[in-house]
């Protein structure tokens, strides 16, 4: 399986799996000439994709979505909520409308999130190994907990440190809506679930998401080893996706 985290963040995200001939997109919150060049750079050609899959409506995940649909005849994987929150007439969509679904070789388990928007999801991607997409949910159900238990890869929202969040610029109101069971995990609740989650299968963690105001790469990496070594864990391959730099993954 390749994994290419090709932006994360408030300005965009979107991630490209690929597993034998099979090629999908998680959310696609850059530009379409931005998702041309970075696939590129790993010999992919836009139409090329199999699916989009979209975990939620927020411009930082379907921003670019307008200006692709109008080029490309790829399926759009999403809810019925979502179709109808996105408003664009969307030539080729699929209704993500049961727990499970393929794409060619890969298997998708969805995961739903609790996010402030109507409806929200996560991802198990299953293939030959398994990779976990959970971003912006303010908590994550137990009843998942089996299910996303010793994967081999998560991509996983570490979005605030709790201090400087509590500390910094924003209004009370912003503040508590990040805080909140419908915003995004914090550091100390993303090192929770992954001190829990992760087992002897997990070879590598993408802390996903982070805050430009409110978190630091340093803060959520010494959160994570902390929580970590409590639970005596070590995983080898902890990285921090980026804004503006790509990380490749191959497992």
């Amino acid at each position: 399986m390749k994994i290419l985290v090709l932006a994360s963040g408030s300005k965009g995200n979107s991630t490209y799996v690929e597993y034998k001939n099979t090629k999908i997109l998680i959310d696609l919150g850059i530009s379409s000439l931005s998702l041309d060049k970075k696939l590129k750079n790993i010999d992919v050609d836009t139409d090329d994709l199999d699916a989009i899959l979209i975990t939620h409506t927020h411009t930082d995940h379907v921003g670019g979505l307008k200006t692709y649909i109008k080029r490309h005849n790829t399926p759009i994987y999403l809810t019925n909520i979502m179709y109808d929150e996105l408003g664009l007439k969307i030539p080729n969509y699929k209704f993500i409308d049961s727990s499970k679904f393929i794409i060619n070789d890969i298997e998708i388990t969805v995961i739903k999130t609790s996010h402030d928007t109507n409806d929200s999801i996560g991802f198990i991607i299953k293939a030959d190994k398994e990779l976990v997409y959970i971003t912006d949910t303010g908590y994550i159900n137990k009843k998942y907990f089996k299910e996303i238990y010793d994967k081999n890869v998560y991509i996983f929202e570490s979005n605030h440190d709790i201090e400087m969040l509590i500390d910094g610029k924003y209004p009370h109101y912003l503040k508590q809506r990040i805080l909140g069971d419908k915003g995004h995990l914090s550091n100390r609740d993303s090192s929770y679930y992954l001190s829990k989650l992760t087992g002897k299968n997990t070879s590598h963690i993408v802390l996903a998401h982070l805050s430009e105001d409110n978190n630091t790469e340093e803060k959520a990496l010494e959160t994570l080893n902390n929580a970590l070594n409590k639970e005596n864990k070590q995983i080898n391959n902890i990285l921090v996706a980026q804004q503006k730099e790509s990380i490749l993954i191959e497992v």
